[in-house]
C-alpha cells in the first residue's frame, strides 16, 4: 500500500524533478512514516512550464526568478533590465532547470 501511495505521488507530481532526482525522491518517499503526508501533500511545487511562459514575456523585468523564489536574481535582472537582453535570453533556456532544483530544494527540506 505505502509504494502505491508513493508511486501516486510520483507520477502526479513527477513533472516538477529532474528525472535523475526521482529515484532519489521515491527512495526517501518509502521511508517516511503516514503521519508526514498529510504535510507533503501541502507542499506547493512551481511548475517549470510556467516559468518558461513568463521568462518569456516578462523575463526582462526579473518576474519569472521572482516568480521561482530567487529574490535577488530577479532584482538583478530588474536592474539591468535582463543584462541588456542576454540574461533574459539565457534564462529562457535555464529557468526550467533553476524551477526544478527550487522543487528539489524544497522536498528535501521535507525528507531530511
Amino acid at each position: 500500500m505505502e509504494a502505491q501511495k508513493v508511486d501516486m505521488f510520483i507520477l502526479a507530481n513527477g513533472k516538477f524533478f529532474e528525472a535523475h532526482n526521482i529515484n532519489i525522491i521515491r527512495d526517501k518517499l518509502l521511508l517516511i512514516d503516514d503521519s508526514k503526508w498529510a504535510v507533503l501533500s501541502t507542499i506547493q511545487f512551481k511548475d517549470p512550464t510556467t516559468s518558461l511562459i513568463v521568462s518569456i514575456l516578462a523575463g526582462g523585468f526579473g518576474i519569472d526568478r521572482f516568480l521561482i523564489g530567487d529574490t535577488g536574481l530577479g532584482i538583478g535582472k530588474l536592474l539591468t533590465c535582463g543584462g541588456m537582453g542576454i540574461w533574459t535570453i539565457v534564462d529562457w533556456f535555464m529557468i526550467q532547470d533553476a524551477t526544478r532544483a527550487k522543487n528539489m530544494e524544497k522536498i528535501q527540506q521535507f525528507l531530511y
